[in-house]
């Protein structure tokens, strides 16, 4: 039992189950668009500042998980998803007043930069070689569960709702899943005690400091390598804020946008698991299975947005609250459902295909932690400035 838990299978499982609790539920929250409000302008702003300070602490993540250790910065990161789903109850009593929710997402950013470094540690230093592809695709399966679990939720409550935006019920069951998740952190086990499945140390104990860590990430800004995947990084989260507010939220009604959500984090696994039998298959070189994940991702996604830029062409200003798509309706709504329900594809293959080409870069863990903080932080860059966009344009 004590080497079950050890193992590096356990652990990618357990940051799976905090991430399936704590980021899961956000991006339920998100999915439904502008936070599950009628006017997503508080919820567009909270996501500028979340991915503001994202940022910063996104490429810092890597250093404080070396210097604090994992469960100690999961465990308090997590109850930043909790503030952020509970301030949104304020905003249902007080719709005028976005400032709490502003907040909230600001300190968010700060505990999920941390948060998904070392979650980027985890998966990707602790697997074999051979085996990184099944490990993505095996947390990614585990997190959108929570997407999914996040969609039902605000479907059954929502499902004779009139209104347009989610009920205190709805945000309460996030807050209380999401503390169970940062708990959960505490169960995660120290990298220098866990073990591959071929018996080898994830990890030779390593001593680091604060001076040390620092100059290791002002390297990263120097280090080709990454320079060359700023435009991957940047880009993989960009999209989030147009699937979510001008197709899920601009239209469809309420309980359809719950509906549209499970489905949405359902397909994401689906596409995960597909693409890891490529990313590990082993008669093939990994430059070869680069290239053809490469190819892969590269078409299905400018696919599926071509039919997007087609839907918007459709709908350019979406559809007025009152006669929005329900899924009862399949004759007007089965084609964007499908199309929405493809979007989670594509952000899945994107996401798997990232994580497999930097986890291929090394299997050192902490410079993993800070690549994967480098990753997580031009991505949320990206994310700040599209959420500001959807203000603007």
């Amino acid at each position: 039992m004590k080497f079950r838990y050890y193992s590096a299978m356990t652990q990618v499982v357990l940051v799976g189950l905090v991430c399936f609790l704590c980021p899961g539920m956000f991006n339920a929250v998100n999915g439904m668009g502008g936070g599950g409000q009628l006017d997503p302008t508080a919820g567009n702003n909270a996501n500028t500042a979340l991915y503001s300070t994202f940022v910063v602490f996104g490429i810092l993540g890597g250093a404080i998980v070396n210097l604090c250790g994992v469960r100690w910065t999961i465990f308090c990161s997590g109850f930043m998803y909790a503030l952020y789903s509970a301030s949104y109850i304020y905003l249902n009593h007080k719709p005028w007043d976005g400032s709490f929710t502003i907040a909230a997402g600001a300190l968010l950013g700060i505990g999920a930069g941390i948060l998904w470094a070392a979650q980027g540690m985890i998966m990707v230093s602790y697997p074999r070689e051979e085996e990184k592809g099944k490990y993505i695709a095996v947390f990614w399966i585990i997190f959108n569960l929570g997407g999914m679990l996040g969609g039902i939720l605000p479907f059954a409550i929502n499902y004779h709702s009139e209104k347009d935006s989610l009920s205190d019920g709805v945000y309460i069951a996030f807050v209380v899943l999401e503390c169970l998740g940062a708990f959960l952190g505490l169960a995660l086990a120290p990298p220098s005690k866990v073990t591959r499945t071929d018996g080898s140390s994830v990890v030779m104990v390593k001593y680091t400091n604060v001076g040390k860590e620092v100059l290791e990430i002002l390297k990263l800004f120097l280090n080709p390598t990454m320079l060359a995947l700023l435009p991957m990084c940047f880009t993989s989260n960009f999209f989030y804020t147009y699937q979510f507010n001008n197709i899920n939220a601009a239209l469809f009604n309420i309980r359809t946008r719950g509906f549209n959500n499970i489905f949405y984090w359902g397909f994401q696994m689906l596409g995960a698991y597909a693409i890891s039998f490529l990313l590990d298959w082993q008669r093939l070189q990994r430059k070869t299975r680069g290239f053809i994940g490469f190819a892969i991702v590269f078409v299905v996604f400018n696919a599926i947005w071509g039919g997007t830029l087609a839907l918007h062409n459709k709908y350019p200003e979406g559809i007025e609250a009152g006669s929005r798509l329900d899924f009862k309706d399949t004759k007007r709504a089965a084609g964007p459902i499908i199309l929405y329900l493809l979007c989670g594809i594509g952000d899945a293959l994107y996401q798997s295909m990232a994580y497999w080409i930097i986890g291929a870069l090394t299997n050192d863990n902490q410079k993993l932690s800070r690549y994967a903080g480098f990753y997580k932080g031009m991505q949320s860059f990206g994310a700040a400035i599209a959420w500001q966009l959807d203000i603007k344009v």
